[in-house]
């Protein structure tokens, strides 16, 4: 007898888990792809118009003046975003891209620097840059909150982030307490402390390109960059003109209101990264931005002691 062999049909296959930290369906104004615009954006610009307008009300400035410096803070802003993923999504698969990102970013606090020698004020010139080391641990962790990534970036390489966020932070703290006899001992300690951190930060590899390809491609690096160093350069003449309309403190301008809008760049830059579920690179482009932040100061304050 001929046995018979019976094929039961095979179960289907279990329900996979979507991937940790998907990138969230966005309805946004896009180009090639990438959104230029989300609804995340009007938080901050609602904080800029509320600052320089209590400013301006609370220290009897122009209101209307205070609001139009305000608004073109918030379309600086707008540009600075959109040009960040779109440098972003061009460099997807190079390696090293946090770091890459950590230097790019930063060129608003160049500025800011630079205009604080021009006007002989060490404090102010440094405080943009100092402060932004405050400013960009809180960037990372709402961004990661926002993207819902908060539990995965706190769990990449966090010995490293702790040590770099607070080591940073203390030199920049460090300044503030020192009076000019004491700064060629802080900027021999900046140095080499960042010098370590930067040598020692974790290596960020390369991420693979998507087999369906798509993106903007290369083609947009060279003009989102551009279009990113001049908006960034332009925000601080926006910001100054804001300032003096509404009688802001200095102070609270340079350590404050200019550290967070600076950091603007490096809060979307973690965004974009978390949405690719890049945590790594998103980690470095914050601490890589504080070591540079240090090195900008220390930049400052060597100037500073030569021409004085």
């Amino acid at each position: 007898m001929r046995s018979k062999i019976v094929s039961f049909p095979s179960p289907p296959p279990l329900p996979q888990a979507p991937p940790p930290c998907l990138p969230p369906r966005r309805r946004a104004l896009s180009l090639a792809g990438v959104p230029l615009f989300e609804t995340l954006d009007l938080v901050a610009w609602c904080l800029v118009l509320l600052f320089f307008g209590t400013s301006a009300l609370v220290g009897s400035g122009s209101l209307a003046q205070s609001l139009l410096g305000a608004g073109a803070i918030i379309m600086i802003m707008l540009i600075v975003g959109a040009s960040v993923e779109l440098v972003i999504e061009s460099l997807r698969d190079v390696r090293g891209l946090g770091t890459l990102v950590g230097f790019i970013t930063n060129g608003p606090e160049a500025l800011c620097l630079v205009v604080g020698l021009i006007g002989g004020d060490i404090l102010f010139a440094a405080s943009t840059p100092l402060g932004s080391n405050y400013m960009n641990p809180i960037m990372l962790i709402a961004a990661a909150t926002l993207t819902g990534c908060r539990r995965s970036v706190l769990r990449t390489r966090p010995l490293f982030t702790a040590i770099c966020i607070l080591a940073t932070a203390s030199l920049a703290a460090g300044f503030f307490c020192l009076d000019e006899s004491g700064y060629p001992w802080w900027l021999a300690t900046s140095l080499a402390v960042t010098l370590l951190l930067f040598v020692r930060r974790p290596a960020d590899a390369a991420e693979k390109a998507d087999e369906e390809g798509g993106g903007p491609g290369r083609k947009w690096f060279v003009p989102a960059l551009a279009v990113l160093v001049l908006s960034g350069y332009l925000l601080d003449p926006a910001v100054s003109y804001a300032a003096a309309q509404s009688h802001a403190p200095k102070g609270v301008i340079g350590f404050c209101m200019l550290a967070m809008l600076t950091s603007w760049p490096e809060f979307k830059s973690c965004l974009a990264l978390n949405r690719r579920r890049r945590y790594l690179s998103s980690v470095l482009n914050i601490t890589v931005s504080n070591i540079t932040n240090i090195w900008l100061a220390w930049l400052g304050v060597a100037i500073h002691l030569l021409t004085r």
